[in-house]
């Protein structure tokens, strides 16, 4: 094999500046060489000793081939376990265009709702298939898994029951791993919970809500009414946990009475992956839609009054009330969610309800098969799982069906059999010869529907022309392409948005996610059969320890928000296991991201807020009397690391210090680990535990908002209190599950191995100096046009730095918004806009951005700023400026009368922008209030969608 060249090394093309291009802009920097600008900016008490020793850089073609060896140790067989994962199909047409692309899986989080119309459509189509499967009245755009979807509503339930019991009953028959984070979550807050039968006891109970599974997670499909019933008269909030695919035959749970229906949409076309990601759902009536948790996609209008789509009702909740908010969840599974969607425009709602009868057919034929062979149904009404009664020939039923490479469920003297639209006629013989029998689908005559005839579906679903238009592979792909054009993604310019890391997603990294290797395991599938995944898990969580300086790490959070909520659990289970209940308090600066109090309120933590000094700074003497005044109840610190201001504090090691001398542990919150990689470790200078947001540093693509992974890193005397999971310690780990597959989203775990592999250490410590170098030559470059509002004693910023337009706003009215959309027409996506502090834009270049694209981004600031200048100097007022109008579309062009002061070129090809391949914006500036008060969060008639598809 050749090696690479020194000039072709995967280091070289991941980071952007050639070496040439760092010379000059460290000398606009002013600084000497890279480590000289790494001196100036990182504390040397805080600097990493040695250098990560990973080993030397693989090339692409090696890694490739590494992570074949590492595939083919998995075993892919045919899981017929259940418990809400399936086998299913993903159309070839959407892996390759939709899953396998770039324009959509670079894409971030829809939050400048103008170059984001394409998946926000597509997440409306979502939204509107699960209102019409679950006959409820408003659907969110997706959450993280079923078992974080379960506890987000047994929260929401009791955020809105009338009934002020802190108990909530669940069904026996819930899938295992959900009855786990639930109880995880409800442990934590205080809350109890009663599992058992509905029928026999939830009439006696006094709770709050009720989850049911539908159908139960053994096959059974009971009528709930009664049982929905019983709570209303209480006062309590009915929860269905409800397969999507059998909707299309059941009644939905709206029409049996339920006030929230959450599940998983993963039998949507999306690959089981060991675990996730998947995008699960969450639909309630219309009474409680302000009380849900994620995002909302609704439709408003643009300022030429066409329809627009954008993110409804501020229901990121914890961005607005903190330490109040029932939930930490900021963001979706937006890539499954999309994926999800598509799968039923592709099939429509005839196409979904053949693959449900069939799947039901075939339920019927396999149980009819059994009992042929002189076994027992346990269930007696059944969709597409069995309970079969098996007693003491368990292992060797389940030692035949291995050799025929089929899994099954293992109950208490029965087996789980669950069948999906993968499903054969060779499968069901298969599972016929584990049992004993030698029989043939010929053989076995047609049976009967398990479905009950008093559950039968009679209402119509999937009635919007979106779910009827696209039939054809062609129709599809040009309809994906159109969306995809509408919206601005990393494929088409940098995304320079601080504290989101959009850097390089390499092909090379995203090639392994789609291999069936790694796509089709069951979550519970034997350990054995997963070897592969072992071993890659456990050189993972090995090299993350290395960059950390932690001692361990678990996999299992499948976002940051589920990794700050791992990471306060684990602290809380420390202080527990010594005795220290009362440590309940939590310190959390004044800056920090929103998350981070309303984690600490779903753990029982009370939030004391910590100031900020005058550069940004955590303030060390406020700090130094709120962990005294506190002492005996401090439970935590939550800090970030570089600040949330895009500085490396010098005091971080006496921070911590200060916590761990009043008896607390300190969480470092590793958002901002790409400036850290190779350079300092947060577990040497005093953090206990961190979670890693991987979607960021190590390269997990946004996928226009999710899916992301947050593992944890801790200290060893915090190891034991890692989030256990049933499947692997029988629930008796000291701290519960926080997500329901055991390794989190395990699927694009190789996306962040392969990025290590590629680096190694020297390559990682480069991405961390040139990070560092990219956000400082903005910050030169910029100075002299907008203040940059925080820097260390020499004049330094960490990755990322923040712009303070706010004074113009006085001398010309711009507000940051106007800065925000005119950037859309000179091609970019807006910076992270007022947050840290309110009016401000705070940028982060990544190292993968070269300096041609960083120049072209200060060149459209610097234009911005000079057309702000002419609106200062009166050459027109804000309000008739091209800043206000824009961004601008082609609209714009062809439009009859131009009545406005500044000329079409002006407005819609400023200084320095392409003519030949400019982005254009779908919309106009969109209409936020106007949204908000007349919500619309499902696809609007035909007439209107056909205007905003034009």
């Amino acid at each position: 094999m050749r090696p690479d060249s020194p000039a072709t090394t995967f280091a070289r093309r991941h980071i952007g500046p050639s070496p040439r291009e760092i010379d000059a802009m460290l000398a606009t920097v002013g600084a000497t060489s890279l480590e000289d600008l790494i001196a100036q900016t990182v504390p040397g008490t805080i600097r990493q000793k040695s250098p990560l020793a990973f080993g030397e850089a693989l090339s692409e073609t090696a890694v490739i081939a590494r992570m074949r060896e590492i595939a083919s140790k998995n075993q892919v067989f045919t899981s017929l376990i259940g418990t809400g994962y399936h086998g299913t199909l993903l159309p070839y047409v959407i892996q390759r265009n939709l899953l396998e692309n770039p324009a959509w899986y670079t894409a971030y989080t829809p939050y400048q709702p103008e170059i984001s119309q394409g998946r926000l459509e597509a997440l409306l189509n979502f939204q509107t298939m699960i209102c019409d499967l679950t006959g409820l009245d408003v659907a969110n755009a997706s959450l993280l898994d079923e078992g974080t979807a379960a506890a987000e509503a047994m929260a929401l339930a009791q955020r809105v029951a009338k009934n002020p019991s802190t108990s909530f009953f669940i069904d026996q028959d819930v899938h295992p791993q959900t009855l786990a984070v639930i109880e995880t979550r409800a442990e934590a807050l205080g809350w109890s919970t009663i599992v058992g039968n509905p029928a026999t006891e939830l009439h006696a109970a006094d709770v709050f809500g009720a989850i049911f599974q539908y159908p139960g997670s053994e096959g059974a499909v009971v009528d709930y009414r009664d049982a929905v019933a019983a709570l209303h008269t209480k006062g309590a909030i009915a929860v269905f946990a409800a397969d999507p695919l059998a909707l299309t035959l059941l009644t939905p749970p709206g029409e049996l009475g339920a006030d929230i229906a959450i599940g998983s949409t993963q039998r949507f076309g999306v690959p089981m992956g060991y675990g996730g990601p998947h995008a699960a759902y969450m639909a309630v009536k219309d009474a409680h839609k302000r009380s849900m948790p994620g995002r909302l996609v609704g439709v408003s209008i643009d300022a030429k009054g066409n329809s627009a789509y954008r993110l409804a009702l501020q229901t990121r909740e914890q961005h607005i009330r903190r330490e109040k908010a029932t939930s930490n969840i900021c963001t979706a599974q937006v890539l499954l969610a999309v994926i999800a969607s598509m799968y039923a425009v592709y099939h429509g709602p005839e196409g979904l309800k053949w693959i449900a009868l069939e799947v039901a057919r075939k339920t019927a034929l396999l149980a009819a098969g059994l009992r042929k062979l002189g076994f027992e149904i346990g269930n007696t009404s059944f969709f597409d799982t069995l309970s079969v009664a098996v007693g003491a020939r368990q292992n060797e039923i389940v030692t035949r069906g291995l050799a025929e490479k089929l899994n099954f469920r293992l109950l208490d003297g029965k087996l789980g059999i669950t069948l999906d639209e993968t499903t054969t006629d060779s499968v069901l013989e298969a599972i016929w010869r584990a049992f004993g029998g030698n029989l043939r689908v010929s053989e076995v005559e047609a049976p009967a529907s398990g479905l009950p005839a008093a559950l039968a579906r009679t209402s119509e679903y999937l009635t919007h022309p979106v779910f009827h238009r696209y039939r054809t592979e062609t129709e599809l792909l040009r309809y994906m392409r159109k969306l995809s054009d509408r919206d601005l993604a990393l494929d088409r310019a940098m995304i320079p948005l601080g504290s989101c890391t959009m850097k390089l997603n390499a092909t090379a990294e995203m090639m392994p996610v789609t291999w069936p290797e790694f796509g089709s395991l069951h979550p519970f599938a034997p350990l054995d059969q997963a070897a592969g995944y072992t071993e890659m898990f456990e050189d993972l969580k090995a090299k993350l320890c290395a960059v950390t300086g932690y001692d361990a790490v678990s996999l299992q959070p499948n976002s940051g928000a589920q990794g700050e909520y791992a990471g306060l659990l684990a602290i809380r289970g420390y202080h527990r296991s010594r005795g220290d209940q009362h440590r309940t308090v939590c310190l959390i600066p004044a800056s920090a991201h929103g998350t981070n109090p309303a984690s600490a309120h779903m753990v029982g933590m009370e939030v004391v807020v910590v100031a900020c000094d005058a550069g940004g700074n955590v303030d060390v003497a406020d700090l130094r009397a709120k962990a005294e005044q506190h002492s005996a109840k401090l439970a935590a610190l939550m800090v970030t690391y570089p600040s949330t201001h895009g500085v490396f504090e010098e005091s971080i090691r006496e921070i911590c210090e200060i916590v761990h001398a009043h008896g607390g542990q300190v969480y470092l919150d590793g958002a901002n680990l790409n400036a850290q990689v190779g350079i300092s470790r947060p577990g040497d200078y005093g953090a206990d535990v961190s979670h890693l947001n991987l979607h960021k540093t190590f390269c997990i693509p946004h996928g226009g908002g999710g899916p992301g992974m947050g593992p944890i890193g801790v200290k060893a005397h915090l190891t034991p209190f890692l989030p256990g999971h049933p499947f692997l310690d029988g629930g008796q780990a000291p701290v519960g599950p926080v997500s329901a597959a055991p390794f989190g989203s395990s699927s694009i775990l190789p996306i962040s191995y392969v990025y290590i592999l590629l680096m190694g250490g020297e390559g990682l410590q480069k991405a961390t100096e040139v990070a560092i170098l990219n956000a400082n030559y903005i910050a030169s470059r910029l100075s002299d046009s907008f203040p940059v509002l925080y820097r260390n004693h020499n004049g330094r910023v960490a990755h990322e730095c923040i712009v303070d337009p706010r004074s113009l706003k006085n001398s010309s009215g711009v507000t940051v918004d106007d800065i925000a959309k005119r950037l859309i027409d000179y091609g970019f996506h807006a910076p992270t806009m007022s947050f840290p502090v309110a009016g401000t834009l705070m940028i982060e270049p990544t190292e993968s951005e070269g300096k041609g694209e960083l120049d072209r981004f200060c060149d459209a600031m610097i234009a911005i700023r000079r057309e702000i200048a002419e609106v200062e100097a009166g050459k027109w007022p804000i309000a008739e400026s091209p800043l206000r109008f824009a961004p601008h579309t082609v609209h714009d062009l062809v439009v009859a009368e131009w009545p406005r002061k500044y000329s079409r070129e002006e407005g819609c090809f400023p200084e320095g922008t392409a003519r030949v391949d400019k982005y254009w914006s779908p919309v106009s500036r969109i209409d936020n209030v106007y949204g908000d008060r007349n919500l619309v969060c499902s696809c609007p008639p035909l007439e209107e969608y056909a205007s905003a598809s034009k």
